[in-house]
C-alpha cells in the first residue's frame, strides 16, 4: 500500500467546509480591507473604495455591491463603508 501524499491540502480543506465558501468578491473586498485596517475607518474605507475603483472589473464591483446590500456574512464592515463611498 502507498502512503497518502503529505504537505498539500486542497483550499476546501484548508478554508470553509463545503457549503459555506465565500464568495470570490466578499474574499478580496475581505483581503484589501484586511490591509487598511490599520487606518481610522474613514480613511481605511477611503482606501479600500480607492482600490475598488482602481484595480476592479465593473462586473466584480456590482456583485460585491449586491453583496453588501444583502448582508453577506463575512463581509469585513470596512469594506461595506466602502462599497458606500463608490460612486
Amino acid at each position: 500500500m502507498s502512503e497518502p501524499v503529505r504537505g498539500r491540502t486542497s483550499g476546501r480543506a484548508r478554508g470553509k467546509a463545503a457549503g459555506t465558501a465565500v464568495a470570490p468578491h466578499v474574499r478580496l473586498a475581505n483581503d484589501v480591507a484586511a490591509q487598511f485596517h490599520h487606518r481610522d475607518a474613514a480613511a481605511g474605507a477611503a482606501a479600500v473604495a480607492e482600490h475598488i475603483r482602481s484595480f476592479w472589473e465593473p462586473r466584480m464591483i456590482e456583485q460585491l455591491r449586491a453583496a453588501a446590500a444583502a448582508d453577506a456574512d463575512g463581509l469585513d464592515p470596512l469594506a461595506v463603508s466602502a462599497v458606500e463611498l463608490l460612486p
